[in-house]
């Protein structure tokens, strides 16, 4: 019997209205795409006719909470599954101060010693006294920045240059938060470019990808996310690297290929359709040029609407080996081009005019 497909988005008002109004429609494409039927937003009261493939909004978490919705592996949903809530968060990126040093339930020491090659420096926290002291222990090579686990976008990010100014920010922290998911200390980077590395698999459909971010001013005045540009391959990480591109771009796949690989390793329980990291290039301490991972996401994300947009034209033509696409989005009040799939073009209830749209173009010869 063939699946239904289901969008499980969070509670009401949680996200704005253009997020939903994209998640809904990625669900709705990825139900073509599996040959399925969309079935709108999951209702747990309901008696659905058979089986359903989810599109959570968030990385599920509990391997007994997944398998109970019928999510037992990467075919079940757009998405991943983690054993334990700090696993879906930036805060496994980086070691503790010490072995001994306090940690939920569930910590692998193991995971941030073998990533340690392809992260910046820095320290996951999850007491207000080691928070101060990993602070104190990074500031003496220069800038850090303060990193809440659970936000995305840069929110709730603080640099801070002296002790005064980190024990300012430490200041009033959720113990609860703080606790349950920790807080990351990280070198601060300067004249950033983030790249995007990422795979995502979707029926008999494999995708892998690099790309680069790009920021723009929302109708605040402030720098937000503005979409990522993919080169997608058909095919794994191999397939991937087998493409010609620049030394930067090929170190940040190697990189996250291995935090990737680290993760699955280290987690037991944890699987992902859509396995998506960010990779931070810039000036770090002492000026040094560095390149790191910084976080996974296992969750429908920002780029997910190239993802999908890569994924149709692979269907489409079994011949393409590659393409080029990328997601906008822009409050400036154009017009999309021609050929676009249109996400949201309206204004938001809580960010004002936005207009958010993918496209999708053959890349080279393949």
């Amino acid at each position: 019997m063939s699946a239904l497909v289901v969008y499980q988005p969070v509670e009401p008002g949680y996200f704005h209205s253009h997020e939903r109004a994209t998640c809904t429609e990625v669900a709705r494409k990825l139900a073509v795409l599996k040959g399925c039927d969309f079935a709108g937003d999951y209702d747990p009261a309901m008696s659905y006719p058979g089986p359903l493939y989810f599109v959570p909004r968030h990385t599920l978490v509990g391997i007994e909470a997944a398998r109970e919705l019928g999510i037992t592996c990467e075919d079940d949903l757009f998405g991943g599954v983690v054993p334990m809530p700090f696993v879906a968060t930036k805060a496994i990126t980086h070691p503790l101060l010490a072995r001994e040093t306090h940690a939920p339930e569930g910590w692998s020491h193991d995971f941030p010693e073998r990533v340690a090659d392809t992260v910046l420096a820095g320290y996951s926290v999850f007491t207000p006294h080691d928070a101060l002291a990993a602070g104190e222990r990074l500031l003496r090579e220069g800038p850090v920045r303060l990193k809440p686990v659970r936000e995305t976008g840069g929110r709730g990010q603080v640099v801070v240059e002296s002790a005064a100014e980190l024990a300012a920010a430490l200041d009033g922290l959720d113990a609860a938060e703080l606790a349950g998911y920790g807080l990351v200390l990280e070198e601060n980077l300067e004249g950033v470019v983030t790249h995007s590395v990422g795979q995502v698999r979707v029926a008999d459909l494999v995708a892998t990808y690099y790309g680069t971010q790009r920021l723009t001013t929302d109708n605040a005045g402030a720098e937000v996310y503005g979409g990522s540009d993919l080169l997608v391959v058909r095919g794994d990480f191999d397939a991937l690297l087998a493409l010609d591109f620049p030394a930067g771009a090929r170190l940040a796949v190697s990189q996250a290929r291995l935090y990737d690989a680290a993760a699955t390793q280290c987690f037991p329980g944890f699987f992902a359709s859509r396995r998506n990291y960010d990779i931070a290039e810039g000036a770090g301490f002492a000026g040094q040029a560095r390149c790191g991972v910084l976080e996974p996401s296992w969750r429908i994300g920002g780029a997910s609407g190239a993802e999908v947009a890569a994924l149709e034209a692979f269907r489409a033509d079994p011949a393409l080996r590659a393409v080029r696409a990328s997601t906008v989005e822009t409050y400036d009040g154009a017009e999309p081009p021609a050929g676009a799939t249109v996400y949201f073009d309206g204004v938001d209830d809580r960010v004002g005019r936005i207009l958010k749209y993918s496209m999708v173009e053959r890349h080279g010869d393949a």
